[in-house]
């Protein structure tokens, strides 16, 4: 069985990580009415996870450059090779396009990105009260999408292991 490089192996699991905490930690602060001191933190803190994941995400994309990936398994139809390289790129885009568009719609809405509570970030836009809404919806829907993409990508993985049999899942796993 050819396996995943031990750097990519942690690359692909600390992604998850991070973008399963952002998404859990964004239901829970936009589920807080008002202006609170515990909001503030978490927003703070869906923030820091948004930049720590377009970060790890540039390292993970320059580690694939330079490191191909496992073939699939032999036999594995040509459809469900298409498919896990479309739903890869989809992935991929979207590790990308929501921690920017969230941090488009803080620079839209005024507020500093400061990382980690230590590093306050350029503005890239002009505090904008009509882009604003546009785009936290633009955020919410590709923060949705991704959600949907990574429960696609999970039962993909699950179905190989535990109906086909082969070793997907097991090339991914340290």
């Amino acid at each position: 069985m050819q396996r995943y490089t031990k750097p990519a192996m942690l690359l692909h699991w600390l992604t998850a990580i991070l973008i399963i905490a952002a998404f859990f930690l964004g239901l829970t602060m936009t589920e807080i009415h008002g202006i609170t001191p515990t909001k503030l933190k978490y927003y703070s803190w869906h923030k820091w996870l948004g930049v720590t994941v377009l970060l790890v995400a540039c390292v993970r994309v320059l580690w694939r450059k330079a490191n191909t990936p496992p073939p699939p398994p032999a036999g594995m139809p040509e459809w469900q090779v298409k498919a896990a390289d479309g739903v890869h790129y989809l992935l991929y885009f979207l590790i990308f396009a929501v921690p920017v568009s969230g941090y488009l719609y803080s620079c839209a809405a005024g507020v500093p990105v400061v990382y980690l509570g230590l590093v306050q970030l350029p503005s890239l836009i002009a505090p904008n009260p009509e882009l604003k809404p546009v785009l936290k919806s633009v955020h919410y829907v590709l923060t949705m999408t991704m959600a949907g993409v990574v429960v696609l990508h999970a039962l993909a993985a699950l179905k190989h292991h535990f109906i086909d049999r082969d070793d997907v899942l097991k090339r991914m796993l340290p």
